[in-house]
């Protein structure tokens, strides 16, 4: 079969899950459907590979490619044929409005009557009965976003204000993606219920999806838009709209808005009927997803691409910019990104379209977050360990039931600061911290006060916490509700009540958390954070403290903390070094052997069940079905359906065995030679059949329990001393010592690299870089000694100089390095993006000429390029056809000319 065959018969199959009827020319019938999609229809001039029709009536065409076929160029072709029509073809209108052009792997749409149409990707064919709705509307939805005015209600701060103008711009200019960048605590889910309410209202949204890290924040949502009160009509957001937060499977076709997680919303993908809530209880913001496949998509009927206009994605995980993005992009919707703390995927997936920037400086300065300080307590054991020689007793506690028996040593027992709270528990250790913080909290760190602050102490795990509730509980001798776990393993309360207790009441004071609360969940009187454990993520650790920065009118301040007037700040006491110790946008993972056995299990569960996932499994549980006793082995199997841990192991090494999968598919399609295609769907039944106990909550938490049921040594000999306590300094003189080293590099290398040579030597107006000049300079930095890298400097400058720092870090753009080079040379008084100073000087450019919009258009694009890479080349052009084509179209003969001023202007 020729390739564009191939093509067309993947067409057909997308066309007829979508609900349309496919017919030949010679058999069509009209009257057969709603929707028909006629194969080689003939026009004037040519066939239409298919024209499509709705009430018997011609409403657009598709052009057929094979598959790898640059389809930006085929779009010349679909215009002349929905312009090319027979006079006797009953059209709904002239040009057809509905274009698509496909390979069956790629699939492109645009509809003329949009303002400025261009095709978009979509995941395949719209159902004809949208097509048929959108025929009846006066107006397209990218029409209607023209409409969209300056919000300036008094109900908003003015960074919402801002936030909001900026996104409508970019909807304005139909670009696909856009981020809201906002600092913890200003309000971002609120700016969010704003915006959504003005698309339903003056764009006419028909469905509005709200994608949150996990179900407490759902509820949290939720309520926000039941407390919203709309500006101009002055009704509850809820009692003009239905909002739904998803509890099973199903989307109430009444409702504007729609709030889940992604986890849940793949599952109706997947079409299943029900998904287990708690499945949605634990955040995903500090998981380990590095390895996971990206989530295979197949089109679900029920739940078409477009279900929903928009798409909000709230303080999402990383991993859903790589990992669940399919199923993002499943949607033909506009997708509008919330969060505090942009990674490297976030920005590259919202195709670095900034549309806000509000940094935590920002808004401490304007009054909307507090500011906070560092308040160190450094311990011997913490940071040395222990010895307890031998002939002591000591506990050993299983880590599960807690419970305890004695044993004396019959050898030495040496432990270092690492190994606490997981294999040894130090008492002593964990008091110390504690009883220090009791000592220190009115005198030095609230000095003045008598109410204990509201305290969130970050505990390493569950038994940790538990531990740290115990022990703060006896040291400022109060009762249970002075202090409570807040776990996803509370038992006895709900954790939204005790959230709610937290937040609105006056006990409890202090509440433990493993990360519960670590990201999302708004307790705006929270003035001091413990850290008990080490962060590795810049990113998790800036969503952590950002549960500090919130404000809170001082009436409600007082309600809760009677002692205390206004929240002017809060307090990070660290105990761990967690504001000394290097931060990464991400950990990925080398080896899966890394990965904890929970969370591999968990992975299961969730449906990561690549091959490398099920061997490292299957090696686990083999290793761990040697340690089972008989009692063990019998719940396991009992909760397996009957299958032992054996069984399990088997199935799962024969799902990802090559000749297995074979002899599957020979006996599952009876054939002697299955196909390829054969193989992986006969994989998948293998790897589906082996992984169905996991699906099992009963027998996931059984399981590991059992694996975490190994015992934890209790020192109860070791006595700590406190090291040091006081506000820090560490911090800022490793910040002074990365500057001096980057200052001496530059230095140092000021003669061997060539951009150094080009910055330091040659006038400002006559520098020409190149971008391989920047990445040599790059390079070099990273190598030993320097080992720096541009985030790592920027964050520094940040710490030692923030008034002259502007942006909230480095967007892992590589000419940023440029920035910091001028700056450490005393050549610009502020830190900033390249990108930034590229625009001013784009704009005073700009500022003498006179261009018509279309030019000002292109000349942005050209703008773009330049700030990711330097300069623009004639041979750049040549790798940007449709750029270049247009360029010429819009200047002719000056637009090297142009393209000359602009490098020199821009980037000199």
């Amino acid at each position: 079969m020729k390739p564009e065959a191939q093509a067309r018969q993947k067409i057909d199959q997308f066309l007829t899950n979508a609900g349309w009827i496919v017919q030949d020319y010679k058999q069509i019938n009209l009257g057969a459907s709603l929707g028909i999609a006629v194969r080689e229809y003939p026009l004037k001039s040519g066939f239409a590979d298919y024209l499509l029709f709705i009430n018997r009536k011609a409403v657009g065409v598709i052009e057929a490619k094979p598959a790898g076929f640059a389809l930006s160029g085929v779009e010349i072709q679909s215009d002349k044929y929905s312009f090319n029509l027979p006079k006797t073809l009953p059209c709904h209108q002239k040009p057809l409005p509905f274009n698509y052009e496909s390979t069956g792997t790629e699939t492109f749409f645009r509809d003329s009557r949009d303002p400025n149409y261009r095709s978009r990707r979509v995941f395949t064919f719209h159902k004809p009965e949208t097509l048929h709705q959108w025929l009846g509307k006066s107006d397209t939805l990218r029409g209607l976003l023209q409409l969209l005015t300056t919000i300036e209600t008094e109900d908003l701060r003015d960074c919402q204000k801002e936030a909001i103008a900026g996104l409508f711009n970019s909807l304005k200019e139909n670009r696909p993606r856009a981020l809201i960048q906002m600092a913890t605590g200003v309000g971002k889910t609120y700016t969010a219920v704003s915006f959504i309410y003005w698309l339903i209202k003056l764009a006419g949204a028909k469905r509005v999806l709200f994608l949150v890290d996990r179900k407490n924040l759902g509820q949290q949502t939720q309520k926000e838009f039941q407390q919203y009160l709309t500006p101009d009509d002055g009704r509850k957001f809820t009692e003009l709209y239905n909002v739904q937060l998803l509890t099973s499977n199903t989307i109430d076709p009444v409702n504007k808005v729609c709030i889940t997680t992604i986890q849940r919303l793949y599952s109706m993908l997947r079409g299943e009927a029900e998904f287990e809530a708690e499945t949605e209880e634990a955040s995903q913001f500090d998981g380990e997803e590095e390895n996971q496949q990206p989530k295979d998509v197949v089109y679900n009927p029920k739940i078409p691409i477009e279900t929903f206009d928009f798409i909000i994605t709230d303080e999402c995980h990383r991993s859903i910019y790589n990992v669940w993005r399919q199923v993002l992009e499943y949607f033909d919707a506009f997708i509008i990104g919330l969060t505090a703390t942009p990674s490297l995927q976030t920005f590259g997936f919202f195709d670095q379209n900034l549309v806000m920037e509000y940094p935590h400086e920002r808004a401490v300065a304007d009054g909307v977050n507090v500011g906070y300080e560092v308040y160190r307590i450094r311990t011997q054991i913490t940071e040395q360990g222990s010895n307890i020689q031998s002939g002591f007793y000591i506990d050993r506690r299983d880590r599960q039931t807690r419970a305890i028996r004695w044993q004396q040593l019959d050898e030495d027992l040496n432990y270092v600061g690492r190994e606490l709270d997981r294999s040894v528990v130090a008492i002593d250790q964990i008091r110390t911290v504690i009883r220090t913080l009791k000592q220190r909290l009115f005198t030095e760190i609230f000095p003045g006060r008598s109410e204990v602050p509201k305290t969130l102490i970050f505990a390493k795990d569950d038994s940790h916490a538990e531990d740290i509730v115990r022990i703060v509980r006896q040291e400022f001798g109060k009762g249970n509700e002075f202090c409570k776990k807040i776990t996803y393993r509370t038992t006895g309360e709900k954790t939204e009540d005790l959230i709610a207790s937290f937040r609105n009441s006056y006990n409890p004071r202090i509440a433990v958390t493993v990360d519960m609360i670590s990201t999302g969940t708004d307790i705006k009187p929270l003035e001091c954070l413990v850290f008990m454990r080490d962060v590795k993520s810049r990113i998790y650790f800036e969503q952590m403290k950002g549960r500090g920065t919130r404000t809170i009118n001082p009436t409600d301040f007082q309600g809760v903390t009677p002692d205390a007037e206004v929240k002017e700040q809060f307090v990070i006491v660290d105990a761990v070094g967690v504001c000394e110790s290097d931060k990464t946008d991400s950990r990925p993972l080398e080896r899966k052997r890394s990965v904890p056995f929970d969370k591999l299990v968990q992975a299961v569960a969730l449906d990561q069940r690549d091959e490398d996932t099920l061997m490292s499994l299957a090696g686990r549980l083999a290793r761990l079905e040697k340690q089972l006793n008989q009692e063990e082995r019998r719940e396991l199997k009992t909760a397996a359906g009957g299958k032992s841990i054996q069984d399990i192991t088997r199935e799962l090494l024969d799902a990802v065995d090559p000749d297995r999968q074979i002899e599957q598919a020979i006996a599952q399609f009876q054939t002697p030679t299955p196909t390829e295609t054969q193989q992986q769907q006969a994989a998948e039944v293998l790897i589906t059949l082996a992984c169905q106990p996991f699906d099992n909550p009963q027998f996931r938490n059984l399981l590991k329990d059992i694996k975490s049921n190994n015992e934890q040594i209790i020192d109860t000999v070791s006595q700590d001393v406190v090291l040091e306590a006081g506000f820090d300094t560490t911090a800022r003189d490793k910040a002074m010592g990365t500057v001096e080293t980057f200052r001496q590099c530059l230095e140092a290398k000021k003669d061997e690299i060539t951009a150094l040579q080009i910055l330091y030597n040659q006038p400002y107006g006559q520098r020409r870089l190149t971008y391989e000049q920047i990445k040599q300079l790059a390079n070099a930095l990273e190598r030993p000694p320097c080992n720096l890298t541009p985030e790592k400097v920027w964050q520094a400058y940040a710490q030692l100089q923030a008034d002259k720092v502007r942006g909230a870090g480095v967007q892992k753009l590589l000419t940023d390095i440029i920035s910091l080079v001028r700056f450490a040379m005393g050549e610009t008084e502020t830190l900033e993006p390249f990108s930034v100073t590229v625009e001013e000087k784009f704009q005073l450019w700009l500022a003498g000429k006179e261009f018509t919009l279309q030019q000002v258009g292109w000349l942005e694009k050209i703008k773009e390029h330049i700030a990711t890479s330097l300069r623009i080349e004639p041979e750049d052009l040549q790798e940007m056809p449709q750029e270049a084509f247009q360029g010429y179209q819009l200047f002719g003969n000056d637009l090297m000319d142009i393209l000359d001023e602009l490098n020199e202007a821009l980037a000199a």
